[in-house]
């Protein structure tokens, strides 16, 4: 099923994101993770792409796992350290697999600098995918800007030639404040752009989790939040379950607020994910 058709039903929708192995060895592992994830039977499941090898040839055939067990897959797909003909490759595989929805990513630019020269921007990728058969295209978007853009109006400028270029649906990078994304909401919106917007809600379960996003995205961390980390961050079991408890918060603000697509960043733990859901059992149905 094509996630734009699951998300104009206009019904509070929660799904999970899954990352693929790193090595072969791990490959049994993690699919088991997700597999217990889809048994939740989330409104969909997105599975990241690792590019240049490594865990970009696991995406496909976890996603293709997920939908085994009756779960829609969103595959992730990258395009700053990857060539036009392994791009065309990967659209064929999914083609050929019957997964119909991509996630198109520009992607990080590697430690050591080196990216191929066919694609610069995500909308690039966009515009390939759209021209490659009936897929179903998400992107990403930066409630608080992303890191590279030189402000905030220029990133929601790009983000209006993703979706011009085709994209059906975004979903935002994780953040801790609501109001920074109903702020962004109401600033996209002025700038035409409609397509719905999913929450990226990432349940924070260790201080590390914390050092690892404020050094790679900047992310604004409330002083409400600040003080849950303070407080439980030398307690493992309190820091996971306060960090449960401040993302199913978080969900239920936005719930009641109109924004109905929730995404976890759910770092494959299904513990986590299931304790998300079963807090929210009566709400998104």
């Amino acid at each position: 099923m094509k996630i734009k058709d699951i998300l104009a039903k206009g019904q509070p929708t929660l799904s999970f994101e899954v990352f693929p192995p790193k090595t072969e060895d791990k490959f049994d592992s993690v699919e088991a993770a997700a597999l217990a994830i889809a048994q939740l039977k989330p409104a969909f499941m997105s599975v990241t792409y690792g590019a240049g090898g490594g865990t970009s040839r696991y995406t496909v055939d976890i996603a293709s796992a997920i939908m085994a067990h009756g779960v829609t897959p969103l595959a992730h797909l990258t395009c700053v350290s990857s060539t036009r003909e392994k791009v065309r490759q990967v659209l064929d595989e999914l083609k050929a697999r019957g997964i119909e929805n991509v996630l198109a990513l520009r992607g990080d630019i590697p430690a050591d600098g080196r990216v191929e020269k066919d694609y610069r921007y995500a909308s690039e990728l966009i515009a390939e995918i759209k021209a490659s058969g009936d897929f179903c295209i998400g992107a990403a978007c930066y409630p608080e800007g992303h890191v590279e853009s030189e402000n905030k109006t220029a990133d929601i400028l790009h983000l209006k030639e993703k979706v011009e270029a085709g994209c059906d649906f975004v979903t935002t990078q994780m953040f801790f404040d609501n109001n920074i994304l109903y702020n962004y909401l109401y600033r996209i919106r002025e700038q035409g752009i409609t397509v719905p917007v999913i929450a990226g809600i990432m349940p924070v379960t260790n201080a590390a989790q914390i050092k690892r996003i404020c050094s790679m995205s900047g992310t604004y961390l409330p002083s409400r939040f600040k003080a849950i980390v303070d407080r439980f961050g030398d307690n493992p079991a309190a820091m996971k379950q306060a960090g449960i408890a401040y993302a199913t918060e978080q969900i239920i603000d936005l719930i009641a607020n109109r924004v109905n697509g929730i995404h976890i960043y759910s770092m494959n733990k299904p513990d986590v994910a299931a304790q998300i859901q079963s807090s929210l059992s009566e709400i998104v149905r």
